[in-house]
């Protein structure tokens, strides 16, 4: 009995922490059902298409309520930019008018919060989330469009992979970012003929088994925490430093449960195969934003920036990055702290992350080069480690934040030597120069 209630105590905990967690287990039967239906032949190429996009609508009307409208709004109006406009012109209209529809929202979120004081909207914080994604898809397309990579289409039924790909139900609610051409492949790949890929029920219950294991981590930790307060420590201990790092851990286990359950959910449905290992096994890890053991071992803030969130990197360099010539790293950071919604945490921890990436490569290659040694190298790699990993506490916890009184906070503990120290060694590496 006790066992019984500890597992409603925690489920419960996880609804009030994590409620899309829980909406995108509930989802991993359709996405099996999915898989098996195909493969057994029994949805046509168009079945498959409206499977994936009626069951996006569903899951949309099922966690967001009516404010799932909002969702639905930005999503066919992407579609009639795809089918109206000239390739070349898509990619300004669809992220321009996307944007300013998800800022408006995101802006009113914040005054509800901060000036009106009303308690946040669990609905409406999910359709922001499941927002933010659709830009990243619709852009994705828009920039295919441009570039040549895919065929504007030009009738209804041409239309409806693009549909489908905007609201297909493993994606909208978190998942690493697909490509329109790999959705594509995938859904036409998905019946009998060609082979299918392999049964991924392996790799689907391993990657909840990880989801869960680390929100239960992440509960206890929490517990911890709050039970363990740093209070005031003296000007010299540690231990506030060690209470704000702890608590980004805490921060940084809910990301990576929820990518590894947003990767279970894609895998169910047959996305996400990379085809056989050399021992003969399948792989199942060509989309991913991050593991914990690969983005915590990073010893360099650029190396950490590259693997954390690994697909919206990939998307923010293709879409930011690239395409800029002055202030590449700072204009990319600021995008990423409007598609996030511009809270003050969250405008400050970017530009911080910002600021210390770049210093992070004049750093490196000042110092790099005097580890000549084995011992050297290893003893250079272990503080370079320990200096990523409190400077990256600083920027999660800031970001996760937001106002601005507790950013005040942040920016008063301890914890904000670091990330201070680590820029202003680039300004004293620049002056030797």
């Amino acid at each position: 009995m006790t066992i019984y209630e500890d597992e409603m105590d925690f489920i419960r905990w996880l609804f009030r922490q994590s409620p899309h967690l829980l909406y995108q287990f509930f989802s991993i039967p359709f996405a099996l059902l999915f898989y098996i239906l195909a493969r057994l032949d029994c949805l046509t190429l168009t079945h498959r298409y409206v499977y994936l996009m009626s069951g996006g609508c569903v899951l949309a009307a099922v966690t967001m309520g009516p404010y799932a409208c909002l969702l639905l709004v930005p999503a066919f109006w992407a579609v009639l930019l795809f089918c109206s406009l000239r390739p070349w012109n898509v990619h300004p209209w669809v992220l321009g008018t996307l944007m300013c529809w998800q800022t408006f929202w995101h802006f009113l979120i914040q005054y509800q919060e901060y000036w009106l004081l009303q308690p946040s909207n669990t609905r409406l914080l999910l359709t922001m989330s499941a927002m933010m994604l659709l830009t990243q898809r619709a852009t994705s397309v828009s920039m295919d469009l441009q570039e040549g990579k895919a065929v504007p289409p030009t009738c209804v039924a041409g239309a409806l992979p693009y549909l489908s790909y905007t609201l297909y139900f493993p994606g909208l609610l978190g998942g690493p970012l697909c490509s329109f051409s790999q959705f594509v492949r995938f859904v036409e790949k998905s019946g009998s003929v060609p082979p299918p890929p392999p049964s991924p029920l392996r790799p689907v219950l391993l990657k909840c088994l990880m989801a869960f294991s680390l929100e239960w981590a992440r509960r206890i930790l929490t517990g911890f925490l709050v039970s363990h307060p740093p209070g005031l420590a003296p000007f010299w201990a540690p231990t506030q430093v060690l209470w704000v790092w702890a608590m980004s851990v805490a921060l940084r286990m809910r990301y990576y449960s929820h990518w590894a359950l947003s990767d279970a959910l894609n895998n169910a449905a047959g996305l996400g195969f990379g085809g056989h290992g050399h021992s003969g096994a399948p792989l199942w890890d060509s989309m991913s934003d991050g593991e914990p053991w690969t983005v915590e071992r990073s010893s360099r803030l650029s190396e950490y920036a590259r693997r954390w969130n690994g697909t919206t990197a990939a998307w923010l360099r293709r879409l930011v990055f690239q395409r800029c010539k002055v202030a590449r790293l700072a204009l990319t950071f600021g995008f990423s702290a409007w598609w996030h919604g511009l809270h003050p945490g969250q405008v400050l921890g970017f530009l911080v992350w910002a600021a210390a990436v770049q210093a992070d490569y004049r750093v490196h290659r000042r110092l790099r080069p005097l580890a000549s040694s084995p011992g050297k190298r290893l003893v250079y790699t272990c503080l370079s480690w320990a200096q990523t990993q409190l400077v990256i506490t600083w920027v999660v916890v800031a970001v996760e934040l937001r106002n601005i009184s507790s950013v005040w906070l942040l920016c008063r503990s301890r914890a904000s030597w670091f990330p201070v120290l680590h820029i202003l060694l680039t300004f004293f590496m620049m002056c030797l120069v």
